[in-house]
């Protein structure tokens, strides 16, 4: 008997493409705790996870058998891609996107970080965080404590009004302006938000 750990994924793709039943389980088995973990990761709930977990390889086999793969052998990413987007259109669906860190090291990107990105991707993500902190440190203090109450501490504009001793409206407005000066920050420094 072959030992199935040995076999590379895209090996595996190709002889489950290939009418190879048996392949997909064994990518099912490689896979399935570290995709479990980070589907568990984001949604915190074990009955969700295994909903997502399936509607993932779900999506997995009907993109197989129509022949839409060519990941290049990057099975792995790929099917947490699926994943991911997966998770997020179950947060879209039931009105409870992930709420931001309630830190003070806060970065805009952690509701999708996902801590499976290669090196590249990495060192991009790292730059794009380290771009976002600096163009919230150029903000005006008023604009800066409001963004960061708001988009990082998840507080509503009343707590914002009652912590900062402004009226809500003022609170609104320097919100508003806090995100028109981070967009001119993000075009005069010619900063890209994609990864």
């Amino acid at each position: 008997m072959v030992r199935t750990n040995s076999i590379s994924d895209s090996k595996l793709v190709n002889d489950y493409i290939n009418g190879s039943e048996a392949s997909l389980a064994v990518l099912i088995n490689r896979h399935q705790q570290r995709l479990f973990s980070f589907i568990y990761s984001k949604v915190q709930d074990k009955v969700i996870t295994e909903d997502i977990f399936q509607d993932t390889f779900i999506k997995v086999i009907r993109t197989l058998k129509k022949g839409n793969y060519n990941e290049e052998g990057k099975f792995l990413p790929w099917v947490m891609r699926i994943a991911h987007n997966l998770v997020i259109d179950y947060f879209r669906k039931n009105n409870r996107m992930p709420k931001f860190k309630n830190t003070d090291e806060f970065d805009i990107f952690s509701v999708i970080n996902d801590g499976n990105l290669n090196a590249e991707k990495q060192i991009i993500q790292e730059q794009i965080y380290h771009d976002v902190r600096g163009i919230i440190n150029e903000l005006p203090n008023e604009q800066k404590e409001v963004l960061v109450m708001r988009m990082y501490k998840d507080m509503s504009f009343k707590e914002i009004s009652e912590n900062t001793g402004v009226s809500i409206n003022t609170a609104l407005g320097r919100m508003r302006y806090a995100l028109i000066n981070m967009r001119k920050l993000i075009e005069k420094h010619k900063i890209i938000l994609v990864n």
